[in-house]
């Protein structure tokens, strides 16, 4: 038990920069405050005294503003940064180093008696306001974005963002060649979501790709008419600069965005 004490402490530390130290995370943190009493009421609930499990959860939400059925499983160094709003329904799963932002709701979507609630593996973050409904599973490592909404299964290591959530699949090239693009534009359409689907950050695209295909097209045609004889200038097209753009430079750039998305507490 102490063991499990030790390891629940030491993930905050591991997991949260603002902790500095062990008597500040065992008197002010309402994710561990939750984590404990939640640890003795699944006790009491597997010895089948189900009222004083219920009432013990129930003051573990009063104090922590954190809901977590006694019946819920919990794995080892679990991590609730901040808590306000969770709630943890009766037949949820958690495994191992697991990590919950505030207002995340582990959720069932019918009144059966059966398994109703997800099952997250081992390694699995879900941002701050996200939901998860349904008997469906997490892959280990997977990542969930912040107010996104997930009803089917989830594949390891895959991040899940939208409502309802959709998985997003790598960069390809040609995403790479439209961040160059933007780049020499003086503007990173991207930073604004870095992963997250935006519809300006949809439409900048397209304008983009039409740029870039009028650029291309107007360098073959130059250099065509030169061969031909024709006096055309051929040379490197001058570079857009970011003062250029007006309001669009001064959008927040990659390294001033991030939020919506799951990540390190901020307290």
């Amino acid at each position: 038990m102490f063991q499990r004490l030790r390891d629940d402490i030491r993930c905050v530390f591991d997991r949260d920069p603002s902790a500095r130290h062990t008597f500040e995370v065992l008197t002010t943190y309402p994710g561990l405050h939750a984590l404990l009493l939640h640890r003795l009421s699944h006790g009491l609930w597997r010895l089948r005294l189900c009222w004083i499990a219920r009432y013990l959860a129930f003051l573990g939400r009063w104090l922590t503003g954190i809901e977590i059925h006694p019946g819920a499983t919990i794995g080892r160094r679990f991590f609730i940064d901040h808590g306000m709003g969770v709630v943890i329904g009766e037949t949820a799963e958690i495994g191992d180093d697991c990590t919950l932002y505030h207002g995340v709701t582990l959720g069932g979507t019918s009144w059966g008696k059966g398994k109703r609630h997800p099952t997250l593996e081992n390694n699995v973050v879900v941002g701050a306001g996200a939901k998860i409904l349904g008997p469906i599973r997490i892959g280990e490592g997977a990542r969930v974005g912040s107010n996104a909404v997930v009803l089917r299964d989830v594949p390891p290591g895959a991040t899940v963002v939208g409502i309802p959530g959709r998985i997003i699949t790598p960069r390809s090239d040609e995403d790479r060649r439209r961040e160059d693009m933007a780049l020499k534009m003086g503007f990173d359409a991207y930073g604004t979501t870095q992963d997250m689907p935006d519809p300006v950050a949809t439409a900048i695209t397209r304008i983009l790709d039409h740029l870039h295909t009028l650029d291309q097209r107007m360098d073959e045609n130059c250099h065509a008419l030169r061969a031909m004889g024709a006096q055309v200038d051929d040379s490197h097209i001058q570079e857009i600069r970011a003062d250029e753009l007006g309001d669009l430079a001064s959008l927040p750039s990659q390294g001033q965005t991030g939020a919506g998305s799951p990540g390190r507490g901020n307290t």
